[in-house]
């Protein structure tokens, strides 16, 4: 006899509930109420797991906060491949941005919360990028990881725009002429470090 799946406990069953609301509707948009009708509890059930909205919101941004998972491509490939993944992203019909930034934008710079959340997450992406150029062989790894988060925010912006997933392959480009000049070839070498091969030998 096969064993029905074990239902989500609670907590996360509210969390999985606001998480899609929250970021699909926006979270002034979203009263607990709203949650709690949702999943089919009562405010207080809500408020036991969460005892304000403050707390769930903040509850919903760490969830969003996922790390890079490892990976056995080149670092180049990485750095590359994350506007490729923006790509698909950007053509998914439930895309509505960063939640991270949506958040702040909406919940106002004063939320001293939310905004710890964002600029952590935002900076965590930042140090990813600087640690595969580290690897790169990149002389000023700090700037370029910047200009890269920089590019990786402009096409989301972009594409929230216009609704044009080619955004994040303009930003792609716009990332290997950064690396390019940076010295790092196609191939994931920093040009300025590769030894030369005499020519009148």
């Amino acid at each position: 006899m096969m064993s029905t799946p074990e239902k989500p406990a609670m907590k996360d069953r509210i969390l999985e509930t606001a998480d899609r609301l929250f970021y699909l509707q926006g979270i002034r948009a979203v009263g607990v109420d709203t949650i709690a009708a949702e999943i089919g509890i009562s405010k207080r059930t809500l408020y036991n797991h969460f005892p304000s909205k403050d707390e769930l919101v903040s509850a919903y941004l760490m969830r969003r906060f996922v790390q890079p998972r490892a990976s056995d491509k080149s670092p180049i490939e990485q750095i590359l491949g994350t506007f490729d993944s923006l790509e698909r992203r950007f053509a998914s019909k439930d895309f509505r941005g960063c939640p991270f930034v949506n958040a702040v934008a909406e919940l106002g710079t004063k939320d001293r919360a939310v905004k710890k959340i964002a600029i952590a997450f935002k900076e965590s992406r930042r140090v990813w990028f600087r640690d595969l150029l580290l690897l790169l062989g990149a002389t000023d790894a700090e700037g370029l990881a910047t200009q890269l988060t920089l590019l990786v925010d402009g096409s989301i912006a972009q594409d929230l725009v216009r609704d044009d997933p080619s955004m994040a392959r303009a930003a792609k480009e716009a990332a290997r002429v950064l690396l390019a000049n940076a010295g790092i070839g196609s191939g994931g070498s920093n040009i300025a470090q590769t030894p030369r091969v005499s020519q009148t030998g």
